[in-house]
């Protein structure tokens, strides 16, 4: 990826990486690049998850913006896909999320959509980069009545939540469902969603205090959820990440249904709906051994791409397909939404079961997992790319992807998000792909 955007946007430590002076440049940069052509004002619509660095780093953002004679419209705390919806319905030239998704709260991000809602491709993220890393002397300030103004919209939530109540088309009344909003995004508008739909709604970790956020809650942290659904008797539970684009669910026992499961639960319902175009369904090369094996037992091809929920997209997008995702619950139902939504992959989940009247179980018994390991190195700026030039470490992959034959994979890659090297291993006996994966982690932490 580039000098400052990631696979996801620009992310960093708030403050001390991710500056307010780098907001305020991206702001500009962004501006001038994506309403260059626009032949009016630019307007650029901006939310937030719940961090506490949001708020500053929205007030540089605006600053930026403004300075070069954009307006600035705050939606205030929404989620991700809200942005990406909104910027349409609302006659926006680009729109901004500022959030680092799952991370901790010391983190926080950048995500740049267009005036289509989607998240840019590399070639205008790189233009971008350029403009504030190569040529910032370029980005012209404005003076006088030319300066861009700050507006507030109040009706963001119910825009978003109307747009996904209607995605809907059954009552969801009889299923008692957990929500775990990970103390994000999803808590102003969940709720409000799944009651609105007729289910009956358990909350928890729905009480953002802007310190709290993905704090041992939400779609990183199940194990709360798998309690709370036991302990309420909830038909299902789901989870959604900090800025809700991610979804995972829990059933009826408490057993995790994750990214994979889902996706191969949509892709059966849609093929035997008629819905699923081309007969397809969009992965990564994350995802588990056990989709392959359900896709070709249900006659449905799959598009594997690389770790990214923007790559999942662009390959819907050249394919004409209309579902893709990854494990970790981003799901993408490009009939409805420009991007990962997490509240509407959880009620269109709901959908499934009212309408064929199976319980979560029952539908995630579709696809078998297979064990996988994962285990996350940390690694400094200076060992970036270095891993994959060891011949001790990449040797070592090699021999234990022949050992594992046909019956497993490896796959080591670093994340686009997070100063680490992810180590993944699958296969059917978890005693050996987890003592390989502690070894080929062991090499790359030496290193």
């Amino acid at each position: 990826m580039g000098r400052l955007f990631g696979t996801d946007g620009a992310r960093g430590v708030a403050i001390t990486e991710l500056t307010c002076e780098t907001a305020m440049q991206i702001g500009r940069a962004a501006a001038l690049v994506l309403a260059k052509d626009c032949g009016h004002k630019p307007k650029i619509i901006i939310g937030k998850d719940t961090r506490i660095s949001g708020d500053i780093l929205e007030a540089a953002l605006c600053a930026g913006i403004c300075s070069v004679g954009a307006d600035a419209v705050i939606l205030g705390v929404i989620p991700t896909p809200a942005v990406a919806m909104l910027v349409g319905k609302y006659n926006a030239d680009a729109g901004v999320m500022i959030s680092a998704s799952h991370n901790s709260v010391e983190f926080n991000g950048i995500k740049l959509f267009s005036g289509t809602g989607f998240k840019l491709p590399d070639d205008v993220e790189n233009e971008i980069e350029e403009l504030i890393l190569d040529r910032p002397e370029d980005m012209k300030l404005c003076e006088g009545t030319a300066l861009g103004h700050i507006s507030y919209c109040k009706d963001a939530e119910w825009d978003y939540i109307r747009h996904v109540m209607k995605t809907v088309d059954v009552d969801l009344k009889g299923i008692k469902v957990c929500l775990d909003c990970a103390n994000g995004s999803a808590s102003v508008c969940a709720q409000r969603i799944f009651e609105g739909l007729g289910a009956r709604v358990i909350m928890t970790n729905d009480k953002p205090d802007g310190t709290n956020i993905n704090e041992n809650c939400g779609s990183t942290h199940m194990d709360g959820l798998k309690k709370a659904v036991v302990e309420n008797k909830c038909d299902v539970g789901l989870a959604f990440d900090g800025d809700a684009d991610r979804c995972l669910a829990v059933d009826e026992n408490g057993e995790l249904i994750d990214g994979d499961k889902l996706l191969a639960i949509f892709s059966k319902f849609m093929k035997d709906e008629g819905t699923l175009k081309s007969n397809c369904c969009v992965v990564t090369v994350m995802s588990n051994l056990g989709f392959f094996k359900f896709a070709k037992e249900n006659g449905i091809v799959t598009a594997t791409t690389k770790v990214g929920d923007r790559y999942v997209l662009e390959e819907m997008q050249k394919g004409g397909y209309n579902i893709g995702g990854e494990q970790s619950g981003h799901i993408i139902l490009l009939d409805n939404a420009n991007t990962g939504d997490g509240e509407m992959t959880g009620a269109k989940f709901l959908q499934i079961m009212a309408k064929t009247g199976k319980k979560a179980s029952e539908l995630a018994s579709v696809m078998e997992t297979y064990p996988q390991v994962l285990i996350n190195v940390k690694i400094t700026a200076d060992k970036k790319g270095k891993w994959e030039t060891v011949p001790e470490i990449t040797d070592a992959i090699k021999l234990y992807e022949e050992k594992l034959g046909g019956d497993g994979r490896i796959l080591v890659r670093e994340s686009g998000t997070e100063p680490l090297v992810r180590v993944m291993i699958e296969g059917k006996k978890t005693g050996i792909i987890t003592d390989y994966a502690h070894r080929i982690a062991d090499l790359i932490e030496k290193m």
